[in-house]
């Protein structure tokens, strides 16, 4: 039994477990290690905010089709961060606060940038005569933000000047 204990600091002194490749996560390395931290990754705002600045420049094209993939894009990557923000949220709700608040506060920049998307999105929808695809869009906007919200209200006026509600709302 005792050469059983032996044989772990046996590897060691042979050399079997090799610290060369080993790589420490001291300042220099860091940044490499948060892999989706930088702007430019797959899953950040970063990357919806390019997809609708994206779509914004080929509306101004008239590339109205493509101008619909970038908002789409843009639309479902803010849609799935969020969902990420939520779950974590509710993950750590009751264990550490920290995580919460952060995920909290990412989590509303995720809802405002999934608006934004649907907003751009539901206009190219306008802008090719498919008023009944963007009414979902515009309802999920207030939904989303509220309809006491600047975007809440910018969405129901255009519900308004569609036709889709009449009763304009008065709140302030």
């Amino acid at each position: 039994m005792q050469f059983l204990k032996l044989i772990p600091i046996i590897f060691i002194f042979l050399g079997i477990f090799p610290s060369t490749n080993f790589v420490y996560a001291n300042g220099e390395n860091l940044n490499n290690y948060k892999v989706l931290s930088s702007n430019n990754k797959k899953l950040s705002i970063k990357n919806v905010q390019n997809y609708i600045s994206q779509g914004d420049t080929l509306i101004k094209n008239g590339e109205f089709e493509k101008a619909k993939e970038s908002f789409d894009k843009a639309r479902n990557l803010a849609k799935q961060l969020a969902g990420f923000y939520g779950d974590l949220n509710s993950s750590f709700r009751g264990l550490d606060v920290r995580i919460p608040d952060e995920m909290t506060e990412k989590g509303k920049e995720s809802l405002k940038i999934w608006a934004k998307s649907n907003s751009r999105l539901a206009a190219v929808y306008q802008r090719i005569n498919q008023h009944e695809v963007a009414v979902p869009l515009l309802v999920e906007i207030i939904r989303l933000m509220s309809p006491k919200s600047p975007e809440g209200k910018k969405a129901y006026k255009e519900l308004i000047l569609m036709g889709f509600v009449e009763t304009p709302y008065r709140g302030s």
